[in-house]
Formats: structure tokens, C-alpha cells, sequence
């Protein structure tokens, strides 16, 4: 059975083509992807992210039980900041990424999940929950709209004058109110641009997304392909794509949410041991420099054919307007400059490895 969000009326009410994305029925453009792609990169962005999942993590040990959970050094978050983490598993994978926000320190936590994986994580947290903190999926109770774009703090500080997001600092978060409906406004988003993913009450989501929309300001509803080619174009992680259960954190570049002298975490001996043994392939961006764009699961290889890689990531970049990739190759191809082949349908596409974010913001 496929899920729905709070929003899919509304969707369905603005002509979204919609598609099955990890089991929810949603939008995956409204009028066109380059369109929605540009509004972002340009103006403002709706994108509904109601599929992600919310759990709540509170009490006396939720601290110490986070501490445990995830890379990142929890105790440096304080009541109103929120950064980005990492479910590490016991293989020396990644059950998840994650953000998480401080809503009390020491004692209440709201841990965002990716949809397709918010079954596994809460199953994988109450397992590992050795110091029993208070765990609950709160997934059902909240809506969440995220607000991207060079306009969108103006307009989020429309509709919450007495917040006022604008003048907060990057990954903030704070409750709030609207008409009557519980909030929690972070200044978080991962499109690369300013803005706000806005957490809502389940029940008032739909007259959020309305008001927004109807803003004089006219921003643009985002379906999931304008949402990749965005997050693509920053090298900003998909799970199913840059990171899984076999991915080491280091290769993927995310050493930097990775937090080994704070503290003890799962598994932390294993993913540590991997960087200082070497890594054998790192994660890089590339562009093709002959025709032809590349997708997932595109193999990356040397002029003479000699497998070295394999591309996790791949789009025609609406910003640049040319072809981009990400790409985990062996170390000693990883370098800015190298040269590489991508395999296209039998055909050995030129390419080089770029510096990233393919756009700088």
C-alpha cells in the first residue's frame, strides 16, 4: 500500500505528475524540472518533505544515548541548534544520515530520518537504546515543508513576523505557531541555498502549503526531480546512492561529522580502522567532456577500459546546463584534474574530476 503525505491533494490539485518514491506517492515535477530546478537556484522553492521521518528523543540518557547512536558530538548542540550525523551500523556502514536537533539540551531531540529508511533506523535506535533514553516515531504527527531559495528567509519571515528566520544563524531551529497549529522552524535545507524546513502539525500542513503558495512573493512548488538535480549539483549525500549499509563515512568524504577523540560510538573502531589503513576509493564529482550524461550505476573506467569505479549519482546540471556526476573511484584516480572514462551504454565517455560543489554558493 502506498503512503501518502498531508500535502497529496494539493499535489494532485496542482497537475504534479506523481510516482511511488520508498513506498510514498509523490510529486515528482509540477511543470517541468529545469523550471522548478531554477525557481530554487533563483527565487523560492516548496518542496514537500512530509515523507521524512521524526523521531523523538528525550529524557536524562538522550544525551548519552545519541552519544552512542551517531558520529557527531551531540553535546556540543545547544537548546535551538540542530547539525548533521550519521547512524553508523556494526559492519562499519551507515544504518543512516540524519539531522539532528536540540530542542532542550541534555533532555529532548528531534532526530530527522531519511522515508525510505524510517522503519529500519527506529528499529535499529530502540535495539541499540542501551542506556534508555525515551524513544518514540513521531512520524505520523508531523507534516514538514521545506521553504530553498535566495527569497525564501523574506518569506518565511512573512509568515512568522514575530520569528523573524532571517535573522537566525545556519541551523537553527525554534518552535513556533501557525494558525493555532504547532511548528518548528529550522533554518536548515539541502538544496544548497538559504531557507527553512518548516515542521508542522500534521493536520495544519495543507493550510501552511497554501499560504505559502499564495504568498505575493510566488514562490514555486519542487517536485523530487528538481530536488536531486539540487542536491546533486552541491554533492550533498543520498542514502541509496553516495551512502548504505556497506559505505565507510571516510570514503564518502563525511569525516568531518565524524567525531572519534568526543567520544566512543558504534562501532567506531572498525570505521576509524578503514581511514588508517588507507582508503582504497574515495568519493569524487566528475564531467563528462563528450556527449552524454551520466546516471547511476554507470561504470567509471580508465582509456583502456580497466574498471575503476562506479558512479552513484548523475544528472545534465540545469545550473551549469552541462553534464555532472558523482563517482566513487580508486584513490589514485581521485584527484581534481584526472582523467576519466565513463561507460555509457558500451561507449567510453571522456571525463574529469572536478572540484565540488559543482556550483559554489
Amino acid at each position: 500500500m502506498s503512503l501518502k503525505t498531508p500535502l497529496f491533494d494539493d499535489h494532485v490539485k496542482l497537475g504534479a505528475r506523481i510516482v511511488d518514491f520508498a513506498g510514498w506517492q509523490m510529486p515528482v515535477q509540477y511543470t517541468g524540472l529545469k523550471e522548478e530546478h531554477n525557481a530554487c537556484r533563483t527565487h523560492i522553492g516548496l518542496f514537500d518533505v512530509s515523507h521524512m521521518g521524526e523521531i523523538r528523543v528525550k529524557g536524562p540518557k538522550a544525551v548519552e544515548t545519541l552519544q552512542w547512536l551517531t558520529t557527531n558530538d551531540v553535546t556540543k548542540l545547544e537548546a535551538g541548534q540542530a547539525h548533521y550525523s550519521l547512524l553508523p551500523n556494526d559492519q562499519g556502514g551507515l544504518v543512516d544520515d540524519i539531522f539532528i536537533y536540540c530542542l532542550e539540551k541534555n533532555a529532548d531531540y528531534l532526530v530527522c530520518v531519511n522515508a525510505s529508511n524510517k522503519d529500519k533506523d527506529f528499529a535499529w535506535m530502540t535495539k541499540h537504546n542501551k542506556f534508555g533514553a525515551d524513544m518514540t516515531d513521531e512520524s505520523s504527527q508531523w507534516g514538514q515543508i521545506a521553504v530553498q531559495g535566495p527569497k525564501a528567509l523574506e518569506l518565511c519571515d512573512a509568515l512568522f513576523p514575530n520569528d523573524k528566520p532571517s535573522t537566525w544563524a545556519r541551523n537553527t531551529i525554534k518552535k513556533s505557531k501557525f494558525q493555532n497549529f504547532n511548528v518548528m522552524i529550522a533554518t536548515t535545507g539541502y538544496t544548497g541555498e538559504a531557507g527553512c524546513e518548516i515542521f508542522v502539525e500534521t493536520a495544519g500542513t495543507s493550510a501552511l502549503w497554501n499560504a505559502l503558495l499564495a504568498h505575493p512573493l510566488k514562490a514555486v512548488p519542487v517536485g523530487l526531480g528538481a530536488r536531486d538535480s539540487l542536491r546533486t549539483e552541491m554533492k550533498f549525500s543520498l542514502y541509496g546512492h553516495e551512502i548504505d549499509d556497506n559505505t565507510n563515512p571516510y570514503e564518502a568524504l563525511l569525516g568531518w561529522v565524524i567525531k572519534p577523540q568526543a567520544k566512543d560510538f558504534m562501532n567506531k573502531a572498525q570505521i576509524v580502522a578503514a581511514k588508517e589503513q588507507g582508503l582504497k576509493r574515495k568519493l569524487i564529482g566528475y564531467k563528462t567532456i563528450e556527449r552524454g550524461i551520466p546516471r547511476q550505476g554507470y561504470e567509471i573506467k580508465t582509456s583502456a577500459g580497466q574498471t575503476i569505479g562506479i558512479t552513484t549519482s548523475g544528472t545534465h546540471s540545469p545550473t551549469l546546463d552541462e553534464p555532472i556526476g558523482i563517482a566513487y573511484v580508486e584513490t589514485a584516480h581521485s584527484t581534481e584534474g584526472s582523467e576519466i572514462f565513463v561507460d555509457i551504454r558500451g561507449k567510453l565517455v571522456k571525463a574529469v574530476v572536478v572540484k565540488t560543489p559543482f556550483i559554489q554558493k
